[in-house]
């Protein structure tokens, strides 16, 4: 029973981590070097991700300067972001690819936090899952009724901490979007 209970409190966990990086994703209006932590570089024929091949840091507060190890890499790694779809286009002085990211608008925000929510409710449904899986495997055990009976309301005890978890993460998110 405790096995069970310990994978199940692992696998709502990593949910959570996996909605929170898919939040960061998200923009807020204020440069963030993980909004490009999924774009891939074409380098020698080879997908390589963007942050082994160059320094992103924040020079302003909605800017990204991105300086490649290799400047012969300069022109794929400008093809990759584009290619990723992330939103901004890139400007390159030969030497740096600087990134600006635009002011949003009102109706962009909304957007971002309906997606946000999409995440939120995409984690929910992941935790439900992990509930059943568990009080499926929970009722296979051999063990006494009230055993089980415990062994599930610990799981729902489980999932109703996780849901405040969500709640509390995409409020957070949905502030940050929100705030000008």
């Amino acid at each position: 029973m405790d096995d069970i209970l310990l994978e199940v409190e692992t696998r709502m966990e990593e949910a959570i981590d996996s909605m929170v990086k898919r939040f960061t994703n998200i923009r807020a209006g204020r440069a963030n070097p993980a909004m490009l932590d999924g774009v891939m570089v074409n380098y020698y024929g080879v997908d390589t991700p963007l942050k082994q091949l160059a320094t992103i840091s924040i020079p302003e507060a909605r800017q990204l300067s991105i300086k490649p190890f290799d400047r012969s890499s300069i022109g794929a790694i400008e093809k990759g972001i584009l290619a990723a779809n992330v939103g901004i286009t890139p400007n390159n002085n030969g030497e740096v690819i600087i990134l600006n990211i635009p002011a949003l608008t009102e109706d962009t925000r909304r957007e971002y936090v309906k997606q946000a929510k999409t995440y939120a409710e995409d984690c929910r449904i992941v935790l439900r899952n992990i509930r059943q899986d568990a009080n499926k495997d929970i009722s296979k055990l051999e063990v006494p009724e009230d055993d089980i009976k415990a062994g599930e309301e610990e799981v729902q005890e489980l999932i109703n901490k996780y849901n405040k978890i969500v709640d509390e993460k995409f409020k957070e998110k949905e502030e940050e979007l929100m705030t000008v």
